[in-house]
């Protein structure tokens, strides 16, 4: 019996793709390798376990039918980690459509096959966007969630939206997942903590979006994959639970960037713009039902999981900081 992760080519897939491997589970991954960002940053994702007979990886757009149901087929699936999703606030206000189609229709095919296989569980990544600008802090799960701010938010609220009629209807076994804002080795090019990271390292300016006195929950990849391995390991799955991932330790944009000025060796070079719509104030997880249900405890701080990230960074460019050439 195999575990479907679909978009396991990605940041968090990869990851966990890698932790299941390496407790000798059959893994299936479904991933469109698509360009959002630079495809061969996927494919070196996976280059540890290229090859593993346990691992198959299906290439495929999750919002079309056959690419699903071939995943679907490719073993027999007693549970899926569903994290194929178009990401970011900031690209959705551009094409919302694209949003919908993979995030909306793309749940709604992984959730019918999951169906039709009689899957023992699904654990399907959400997203802290969810909560818009007007939830109270920290973000409990039992908050409304119903004025989300950008398209991308809104696509996840009405994935889990779906998630819960399928379970209502059909019995299926599903945690949300909430997760806030995921950094660490492999992380997008597009996010805040790499892209600073690289202009720093070269001496190029930073955006910075408002006063910088937003706030976000950063968590390390780790720690958000073991919360993964919780909602899969539990003895029972949860009928249905949306569950926050985070770190609980919010840090301001202002104080990140002072703390990667630090670990980089290098000073900012800053550019102020105007606060960007889509953009809320602060994500803040009360993780106290992830911590019941999953025995969840995030273990790494941001000082150290930015000390990882450059190391990370470093051995992947191969360069020293303000090196010529730094890709």
């Amino acid at each position: 019996m195999a575990i479907l992760v679909t978009g396991g080519a990605g940041f968090v897939g990869s990851h966990l793709v890698e932790a299941l491997l390496a407790r000798g589970e059959q893994v299936v991954v479904l991933d469109d390798f698509n360009d959002y960002y630079d495809p061969v940053r996927k494919e070196r994702n996976l280059a540890a376990v290229a090859g593993r007979a346990e691992l198959t990886v299906i290439r495929g757009d999750v919002a079309e039918p056959a690419a699903v149901a071939a995943a679907f087929a490719a073993a027999p699936v007693h549970a899926v980690v569903h994290l194929a999703a178009r990401a970011g606030v900031r690209p959705s206000l551009l094409d919302p459509l694209l949003y919908e189609r993979t995030n909306v229709r793309g749940t709604a095919l992984v959730l019918d096959e999951s169906r039709r296989a009689e899957v023992e569980r699904l654990i399907f990544a959400s997203s802290s966007s969810v909560y818009g600008a007007d939830t109270s802090v920290p973000f409990r799960e039992d908050a409304a969630a119903d004025r989300p701010i950008s398209p991308y938010a809104a696509t996840k609220r009405a994935a889990e939206l779906l998630c819960h009629t399928y379970h209502h209807l059909y019995g299926l076994p599903v945690a949300c997942l909430r997760l806030f804002t995921v950094y660490g080795p492999r992380q997008r090019p597009d996010l805040a903590i790499h892209g600073f990271t690289r202009r720093i390292a070269r001496g190029e300016p930073i955006r910075v979006f408002g006063d910088g006195g937003s706030a976000r929950d950063y968590t390390y990849v780790a720690d958000t994959v073991a919360g993964f391995l919780g909602a899969l390991d539990r003895p029972e799955p949860v009928p249905y639970e949306i569950i926050n991932l985070g770190n609980s330790q919010p840090i301001g944009l202002n104080a990140l960037i002072a703390l990667l000025q630090e670990i980089i060796g290098r000073e900012a070079i800053i550019e102020r713009a105007g606060d960007q719509p889509g953009d809320v104030p602060i994500t803040f997880a009360d993780i106290a039902k992830a911590e019941r249900l999953l025995g969840y405890r995030p273990k790494v701080t941001i000082r150290e999981g930015l000390e990882r990230f450059y190391a990370w960074y470093v051995a992947e460019h191969r360069q020293p900081v303000g090196a010529e050439g730094a890709r």
